[in-house]
């Protein structure tokens, strides 16, 4: 299997799309529903080589995510 890629939407829709397109070119992919969801698997998995991710969510924006992880440790990924 290839790198895993972890696709953060809102919409369920987007999200099967874009897990079908990047499964069809050998990536395993992950999904999460919303920034807050996407921040927990990025730094609970040092597994995941790329992340796409909406801008406009609920609980936590693509933005706010982005931040929060260039902040955080990753389980896994030495310092």
């Amino acid at each position: 299997m290839g790198k895993t890629i972890l696709v953060v939407d809102d919409s369920a829709s987007v999200r099967q799309q874009v897990k079908l397109a990047l499964s069809q070119a050998g990536f395993e992919v992950l999904e999460a529903g919303d920034g807050q969801a996407g921040f927990e698997q990025i730094t609970g998995n040092a597994g995941i080589a790329a992340v796409v991710c909406d801008v406009n969510m609920p609980r936590m924006n693509g933005i706010e995510m982005v931040e929060k992880v260039a902040g955080s440790p990753r389980k896994g990924v030495p310092s």
